[in-house]
């Protein structure tokens, strides 16, 4: 693995496109966080926009070649208030997604160092 970046390792592109659709459709299905990411399914449109800021955000802070143009964590979580069960449940989700989605380790490990680098632009913003 050395020499290559996390986005690489993420499968690229695509792959973090695979990682990002299956992510979100955890989270709609997240007891804790669902009822957040449901209103999306009657929102297609708004849905594949998030979907593709977040693919954007991932690529670009994975060592990938995009620019992140988009808010800011914090920006985008303002007035939110989301809870501290709230975002280990998200976290909880991701990991499991790219643990099934057979991402390393290490790998996993630098996706749960860079969230947890954002959570108190997250948290209660």
């Amino acid at each position: 693995m050395e020499g290559t970046t996390l986005f690489e390792r993420l499968g690229g592109s695509p792959g973090i496109a695979a990682l990002v659709d299956d992510i979100i459709g955890a989270h709609m299905q997240n007891p804790v966080i669902g009822p957040r990411f449901q209103p999306y399914l009657d929102k297609p449109e708004t849905l594949a926009v998030a979907k593709q800021h977040l693919c954007t955000f991932i690529a670009a802070g994975s060592g990938g070649p995009q620019e992140y143009a988009g808010r800011s964590m914090r920006d985008a979580h303002r007035g939110m208030n989301i809870s501290e069960a709230e975002y280990m449940a998200a976290m909880d989700d991701i990991l499991s997604v790219l643990a099934r989605r057979g991402v390393d380790q290490l790998s996993r490990q630098e996706v749960l160092a860079i969230t947890y680098s954002l959570k108190q632009d997250i948290l209660h913003v």
